[in-house]
């Protein structure tokens, strides 16, 4: 069985023209062998269309993956399903959280889904809801809930669950997508706010596999620091990746970094992006 991943939302563009950029992301998961699956929807703005600008039917989707509960990767689920039809929806227990980044200032944005749980079901959602490690077609699996291990992987700041910053949100329901293909694992991340090392750890020993072909995705290392980067950079190099293709919350500095230390690895995968495996 072939693989072929393909960005659909992300912060910048490619050179395919006609498709736009968001702060968000999404991808399409299309295996040789079976039905496509949809990774996160960005925030709506550019889904459907980047779809159709690049020849994808996403009514042919029936599954679709919420990476964590983020007004950026779920965004776009009530437009999905209003033009798409109904959908299987694959997510954490706690995708459906209240959430805000609270700045210093005090100030409060709401950052979690913008639509109830109720409202996406009444346009034809159903959901799977599950923290468990799992597969969920031949040779795909989700990561589940991924344990904080490493010392380094801080976490986020001014994440809370309320407007008045007592409730820290440590995002518990982020989750990656774990790829089998015959040159090895693929790893396809959101944001990974659990950390890209704690996230490798935690596949490796749910599937008893180190070979890891490819990471794509966010990274969240554009909001750490340089200390924390400069370790998972350390890590990452003991993996013998052959692909990095960062995007998202992985940010400008921290990509000028990984392309300068990972130079043979690292790739940009904006709107468009695809690989095969």
């Amino acid at each position: 069985m072939t693989v072929r991943i393909t960005i659909l939302c992300e912060n910048s563009v490619g050179p395919l023209s006609g498709t736009l950029g968001e702060h968000g992301f999404s991808a399409l998961i299309e295996p040789s062998g079976g039905d496509p699956l949809l990774f996160d929807t960005g925030q709506g703005l550019t889904l459907l269309h980047n779809a159709r600008r690049m020849n994808k039917d996403l009514s042919l989707v029936k599954r679709v993956v919420i990476s964590h509960g983020h007004y950026d990767h779920a965004g776009g689920l009530k437009p999905l399903l209003l033009e798409c039809g109904a959908k299987q929806i694959l997510a954490h227990p706690a995708v459906f959280q209240s959430r805000y980044r609270v700045k210093d200032t005090g100030e409060c944005y709401p950052i979690s889904i913008p639509a109830s749980r109720e409202e996406l079901q009444a346009l034809g959602a159903t959901f799977d809801i599950s923290k468990d490690f799992r597969a969920i077609a031949p040779g795909i699996f989700l990561t589940g809930e991924v344990p904080r291990v490493t010392d380094f992987e801080t976490g986020d700041q001014g994440l809370y669950c309320d407007c008045a910053g007592q409730e820290p949100d440590i995002t518990p329901d982020d989750q990656s997508l774990v790829v089998e293909s015959d040159s090895g694992l693929v790893l396809v991340l959101g944001c990974c706010h659990a950390g890209v090392v704690n996230t490798v750890q935690h596949v490796a020993t749910m599937t008893g596999r180190r070979d890891i072909y490819a990471v794509i995705g966010g990274t969240h290392l554009g909001f750490c620091s340089q200390e924390q980067l400069g370790k998972s950079i350390v890590e990452l190099r003991k993996l013998g990746l052959k692909k990095l293709a960062a995007s998202h919350c992985t940010g400008f500095a921290a990509s000028a970094r990984l392309s300068r230390e990972m130079p043979k690895e690292f790739q940009t995968a904006q709107v468009g992006y695809s690989l095969e495996v």
